[in-house]
């Protein structure tokens, strides 16, 4: 298994610091939220793309893929009637998509719960018709560019809809390309009232990225959440790819999070495949 963390965690700092610390901390990879380098992923040249690739590549670190997709530019909504704004929503993803290829990502995380929220008063079943055709063309896209577009679940009170695994896999299996697969959040899975072993065993067949926090909205290892079932159940899969740290409190400060995050990580996996 390989370590990564979301670069939001990092706000205010420039890319190149990012890439800087979270190789001197020990990290193999770096999570990009696409807000955080421009409101719209278009503006950002074919160079600079190269020059972020080269980046990482030369401070030894994997640019993992996307998260928090639809958050910016504003005005994105997945599941909406509005013809004309579904549409801008599903080019964009594509332009996502393409964006990720180009940095050299490997997935991108279909997140983003108040972009794709059923709208007040709309039907969950034309919204969900919108959001598989919108995944399946963002799927096919991820093919032919060499990435996975994966659907995260994100429980209530944050989003109502897919709001939990065995409904993520549902959206995955009606998409059915094999560029559309799953990830688990650890702070999701926690809303679900299931052991995390018995949930994360259960999609193992489509497992593609994981999400380490805290139901606590931290990071792992400062709260309650015990990561070992997390880690027997990866292991037990003979999951070799990512375990990304995600926080949504950024205190007390960015080192320290990705400093005592990573080794809980580490610890806590050694301490189970030992």
């Amino acid at each position: 298994m390989k370590f990564a963390i979301c670069n939001e965690t990092y706000e205010g700092w420039s890319f190149e610091d990012q890439v800087r610390n979270v190789s001197e901390l020990g990290y193999d990879g770096l999570e990009i939220a696409p807000y955080t380098l421009a409101s719209d992923v278009r503006e950002i040249s074919t160079a600079r793309r190269k020059e972020m690739r080269t980046v990482a590549a030369d401070h030894g670190i994997e640019l993992t893929g996307l998260h928090w997709l639809l958050i910016s530019p504003k005005g994105l909504y997945l599941t909406t009637p509005d013809e004309a704004v579904y549409r801008t929503t599903v080019e964009y993803l594509q332009d996502l998509v393409r964006f990720c290829g180009e940095i050299g990502g490997q997935q991108l995380v279909l997140g983003s719960n108040r972009q794709r929220n059923i709208p007040e008063g709309g039907n969950y079943d034309d919204g969900w018709a919108r959001a598989q055709d919108a995944i399946r063309t963002a799927a096919e896209t991820a093919g032919s560019c060499g990435v996975y577009f994966l659907v995260e679940s994100l429980p209530p009170p944050d989003c109502n809809f897919i709001c939990n695994l065995e409904e993520a896999r549902r959206m995955v299996e009606a998409v059915d390309h094999p560029n559309c697969q799953m990830m688990v959040d650890v702070k999701s899975m926690c809303a679900e009232g299931k052991p995390l072993d018995e949930l994360i065993m259960g999609v193992g067949d489509r497992l593609k990225y994981v999400h380490a926090n805290d139901a606590n909205l931290r990071g792992p290892g400062f709260g309650d959440i015990d990561f070992r079932p997390v880690f027997s159940a990866l292991n037990e899969l003979g999951y070799d790819g990512y375990v990304s740290v995600e926080v949504f409190d950024y205190k007390p400060d960015p080192v320290t999070i990705a400093r005592e995050s990573l080794a809980y990580l580490r610890r806590t996996m050694d301490a189970v495949t030992a």
